[in-house]
């Protein structure tokens, strides 16, 4: 009798251990997660259109003219699957393309516009982070300038 408990607590102490490991694991997740631990989503302030790269410039002209774009994926819908930006209906955002120089695809860098492009979002790591993008001022020289 005495073996086999002894048999028991030996089997079960490696169980024990494991879920005991992976509780703590769970906890300092959620702990993590709840301090804001993960850097992504949206920063806070608003990013003047002068402090990103020039590529991005380009792409809002490109964006407030209508095209022409250089990438088919360029106007569609950005589900924003994450929710790193504000929540809005399916539809709300549109991502395009802001070229990386030297690279052979599309890049990680892109624009985001909301709500017929009155709001613009920049992201530099594939919508890992946003910034939100002040592009008034770039706009209204577009239009005085017109097509």
């Amino acid at each position: 009798m005495r073996s086999r408990v002894r048999r028991l607590r030996r089997l079960r102490w490696p169980q024990l251990a494991l879920i005991a490991l992976l509780s703590v694991l769970v906890i300092g997740y959620l702990v993590h997660a709840a301090s804001g631990g993960h850097r992504g989503g949206l920063q806070r302030g608003t990013v003047a259109m002068s402090s990103l790269p020039p590529q991005a410039a380009e792409t809002v002209r490109l964006i407030e003219q209508g095209g022409p774009f250089p990438y088919r994926q360029d106007g569609e819908t950005f589900n924003n699957a994450e929710h790193r930006l504000p929540v809005e209906p399916h539809g709300y955002y549109h991502e395009y393309t802001v070229p990386t120089p030297g690279s052979s695809d599309r890049g990680s860098r892109r624009i985001i516009t909301g709500g017929a492009n009155r709001e613009f979002y920049y992201t530099p790591d594939h919508y890992e982070t946003f910034h939100r993008v002040d592009v008034a001022r770039l706009a209204q020289a577009l239009r005085a300038r017109g097509p």
